[in-house]
């Protein structure tokens, strides 16, 4: 069963792990695609094999986006320029309709950006692929924080700790991490890893729990789960873990808080009603109500898209195995499953433009993270088979 924390010790022995400077994407695709009518034909191209490969792989995740060999509505071609800077070019009926050099922190960096560059031009969403991953891997044999791109290129080793951790969260600005660690006291405490100078630092370490923390959307307040007082409640900081003040005050279990994109509101998790389901309190404190998900009578994890405020994904359990469902608040009606998967689909992350998500498929030997579609429930595996057990991925918003 899945639980509402997964605060769990692993023991094994914790070895040194290389830096990934590009990951092979011969591993990476593992596509299940739903057909939709409003797809986009492109032809994707680059002048290089690297860039050729990476380009196709992201608009082959891309569920907005149909690749064909010729013949498509854009032809999209991509030409490297400098070290890090990429120019990408967009034709339509023969006309050029984008013409733009790139720059990123790398050449595959700035490939992911013009590409972004290209889906707004030709779709009009909001690109994702220059998004940054923090996730869970135990391929140390200890489960550790690594950073990576969204197809998992120049992915590393963050922490090395030799010991549990678990949800690791982006500050806005991409230059800090949050996570729980049961590091040194055998406790799960709430650390921040700067991921330039990898200096770690004590956020909360109180007595019981402390858990679930989570930046809000301006980078001033952090919202956490701690246990200090009894049960696991939500209370919130500031931005250095200081001020902590208690929002719920329950003799039931509350989990997994998620900021508003607007900062005005907190989504939770709590048993309040006999099992986990979705409450929405104000972020200063209020009355809790709880979100009409009609959908289980179990329902975690939820996560508040940016790219669309109205929209909440989260985890729910039916029949005897769990998705990945979306509720829709301007809408009536009970919320809608979107994942298809073969297997356990947990913990799920937005992508940027409010359609995609990243989310971790779960079998009886495996974790691998995935990337979905929730309109059309196309599912395309993004992490490879050499970095073991990857779960619980978090998305910095670029």
């Amino acid at each position: 069963m899945h639980k509402l924390f997964r605060l769990l010790a692993l023991a094994a022995l914790c070895a040194a792990v290389p830096t990934f400077a590009q990951t092979n994407v011969r591993d990476l695709p593992d596509i299940i695609f739903h057909s939709d009518s409003k797809t986009i034909s492109v032809t994707v191209s680059g002048t290089t094999p690297e860039l050729n490969n990476l380009a196709n792989l992201a608009f082959n995740a891309h569920g907005r986006y149909r690749r064909v060999a010729s013949g498509g509505s854009f032809t999209i071609k991509f030409a490297p320029v400098a070290t890090n800077q990429v120019q990408v070019t967009v034709t339509k009926g023969g006309t050029v309709t984008l013409n733009q050099v790139v720059q990123g922190t790398s050449t595959r960096n700035a490939l992911l950006r013009a590409a972004d560059a290209a889906v707004t031009a030709t779709s009009g969403l909001k690109g994702f692929f220059a998004s940054r991953l923090a996730f869970i891997s135990e391929y140390s044999g200890k489960s550790e924080v690594f950073t990576g791109d969204l197809f998992f290129g120049e992915v590393r080793q963050i922490t090395k700790d030799n010991a549990h951790a678990i949800t690791p969260r982006w500050s806005p600005d991409g230059g800090k991490i949050l996570y729980t660690s049961f590091y040194k006291s055998g406790f799960p405490d709430i650390f921040q890893i700067d991921v330039h100078s990898l200096q770690r630092s004590v956020f909360v370490s109180l007595k019981g729990t402390n858990s679930g923390a989570r930046f809000s959307p301006n980078g001033s307040q952090v919202a956490m789960v701690l246990s200090g007082q009894g049960n696991p409640e939500i209370y919130v900081s500031n931005a250095q873990g200081r001020g902590i003040k208690r929002r719920t005050q329950t003799p039931t279990v509350e989990a997994s808080p998620a900021w508003s994109p607007d900062g005005s509101r907190l989504i939770y998790t709590s048993d309040a009603a006999g099992g986990p389901q979705l409450y929405i309190m104000p972020a200063a404190g209020g009355r809790p109500q709880r979100v009409p998900t009609n959908i289980s009578g179990y329902c975690a994890e939820p996560d508040w898209s940016a790219g669309d405020p109205n929209k909440i994904a989260f985890t729910t359990l039916i029949g005897r195995s769990f998705k990945i469902a979306v509720h829709d608040l301007a809408k009536r009606g009970p919320a809608k499953v979107v994942s298809k998967a073969p297997a356990d689909a947990v913990e799920p992350s937005w992508l940027a433009d409010g359609r995609h998500l990243v989310y971790t498929e779960r079998a009886a030997n495996s974790r691998s993270i995935y990337i979905l579609d929730t309109e059309t429930g196309k599912r395309t595996r993004l992490s490879p088979a050499e970095l073991r057990q990857t779960s619980q991925a978090s998305v910095w918003l670029r």
